[in-house]
């Protein structure tokens, strides 16, 4: 059994008995019957997406047509669960200290009372902590996924250094996408951002402004 469930069963059994504080005692009967079902589904729920999800979701075709779009939203989303994944990590330390700390107060705590709010505090402490390694598994999940997927549509046919390099070409398809499913039922609002966005893409790349400044001033003299 691995660690995640280890420390959330341990949890649900202690928990159960405090439950005749806010639940009837058949709804605490069928709680406890419950307990390895709510194990299994709290270890098993969905956090963040699929690969599948990835895939058909995230980097769908109309938003990202090519192979160097697709590469570069993966460079995004990899890098904001790493992130998250650093930041979960100090929360994680800060609470394995106010864990420890909890314990000294306890054993040190002479009234009654404040002894019991203080394992409160410890037992929610502890399921924090249960709760953020399972947090912690799936954003590595994401990260690593993202990183197959970079690899896959990673050909060598595009500038894997600068964002920059593909963004005319793809956005430019993507527009054209949209440009293709309106209608006379669009929206005024609507038709103005695409044809616009589409237009001025178009005729910065014909002026060559996006090219470095040397082929830039080439074109211009033409």
């Amino acid at each position: 059994m691995d660690k995640e469930k280890r420390n959330i069963a341990t949890k649900l059994e202690t928990e159960s008995k405090y439950l005749t504080n806010i639940l009837d005692k058949n709804d605490v009967k069928d709680f406890k019957k419950l307990i390895p079902e709510l194990q299994d589904t709290w270890h098993k729920k969905q956090m963040f997406r699929t690969e599948t999800e990835m895939r058909f979701s995230v980097l769908s075709d109309n938003k990202y047509p090519n192979r160097a779009s697709k590469y570069w939203q993966c460079v995004r989303e990899q890098n904001t669960h790493f992130e998250n994944l650093v930041h979960l990590s100090f929360d994680a330390r800060k609470n394995e200290v106010e864990i420890e700390k909890l314990k000294i107060k306890i054993a040190k705590e002479k009234n009654k009372l404040d002894k019991q709010l203080l394992q409160v505090e410890l037992e929610e402490k502890i399921y924090g902590k249960a709760s953020m390694e399972l947090v912690a598994k799936h954003r590595m999940r994401e990260v690593a996924t993202w990183s197959k997927l970079k690899k896959e549509f990673h050909n060598g046919s595009f500038d894997d250094k600068d964002v920059n390099t593909h963004q005319a070409e793809s956005y430019k398809i993507r527009l054209e996408h949209q440009k293709a499913t309106l209608t006379p039922g669009s929206s005024q609002p609507e038709v103005f951002n695409v044809l616009g966005q589409l237009d001025t893409l178009n005729r910065v790349m014909k002026d060559g402004e996006l090219l470095p400044n040397k082929e830039n001033k080439k074109l211009k003299r033409k």
